[in-house]
């Protein structure tokens, strides 16, 4: 019983550890809302909008715990335009660790995700302006003639810019501007897993795993678009793009194991935790945090 308590102690301090936003002791107080045309796309720490204030002609002074786009800025493209020129000249200055990791990606900017884009930014700076960000996680698994599940896990490159050498999802990637969940889906299990297309259209969504989280470099609200994918017994994964160095089939309860001990990719252990929920892993009078768990996974944006 105590190392099972001790299991789900640790997951506990993971979903807080990534909703982090929503604590107390949070910096969301001191942040100010990211507006554009009056509506609300983000969040701003302090010293960000302090750094914003030297470019009045495309953000208007923080006032009443807003940073707003100037209004003559009315369009996608002119607002894009100019957002990205700003960070540029800050990413020549090395002022802010984040732009250090320029991706020359093109992230949608809206309230909602059925929203339509207010306009695109620089994938490498969304945590400065806690615009949500979208992307794609496959769970890949295979069921034995015995009908006994196993997983399918890649571990990272330890040349990744991000959780370099850590276990994540068989695939998963980030939601590129005008791009589709299943497009990006077909992509990046093509890349990463060399997954052809006929098996990867496969894939059922099955809900999405949100949460928002802060550090100094800003604020993380995300939202992962979940599928599931049963993989035929005989196929295996292989490294496509080099983005991952291995693969492993391992059992569930060697995943669940895996799950408690940091070697995972934060928001891809949310992920595989959420997969161990719906597919009756993890069951409500077995598990004592399983409330819990179910709220941690699906924190509203």
């Amino acid at each position: 019983m105590a190392s099972r308590l001790a299991w789900s102690e640790t997951i506990l301090q993971l979903l807080r550890r990534m909703n982090n936003f929503y604590s107390a002791e949070s910096c969301r107080a001191s942040c100010y809302r990211f507006e554009i045309d009056g509506a609300q796309v983000g969040w701003i720490l302090p010293h960000v909008a302090s750094l914003l204030t030297r470019y009045p002609e495309v953000f208007d002074p923080p006032h009443g715990g807003v940073v707003s786009l100037c209004p003559n800025l009315d369009s996608y493209q002119s607002r894009s335009e100019a957002v990205d020129a700003v960070l540029k000249v800050l990413r020549q200055e090395a002022a802010l660790t984040c732009l250090t990791g320029w991706r020359d990606e093109k992230y949608s900017v809206m309230p909602k995700f059925s929203d339509s884009p207010l306009m695109w930014m620089e994938r490498a700076a969304t945590s400065l302006f806690g615009v949500k960000r979208y992307g794609v996680h496959i769970n890949g698994y295979v069921v034995s003639d015995g009908g006994e599940v196993s997983m399918w896990l890649g571990r990272r490159s330890h040349t990744k810019q991000t959780y370099p050498g850590l276990l994540d999802n068989v695939a998963a990637g980030g939601l590129a501007a005008h791009v589709g969940i299943k497009q990006t889906l077909v992509k990046e299990c093509l890349e990463e897993a060399c997954i052809p297309a006929a098996i990867a259209e496969k894939a059922h969504p099955v809900g999405t795993v949100s949460y928002t989280y802060s550090n100094e470099e800003g604020v993380f609200a995300e939202s992962q678009f979940v599928f599931d994918l049963e993989l035929p017994l005989e196929f295996k994964p292989r490294i496509g793009d080099g983005e991952v160095q291995e693969f492993y089939l391992l059992s569930i309860d060697k995943v669940k194991g895996l799950l408690a001990n940091d070697d995972f990719k934060p928001n891809s252990a949310m992920v595989v935790l959420d997969f161990l929920i719906r597919h009756s892993f993890i069951e409500p009078d077995t598990e004592p945090c399983y409330q819990e768990f179910v709220t941690g996974l699906h924190q509203s944006l």
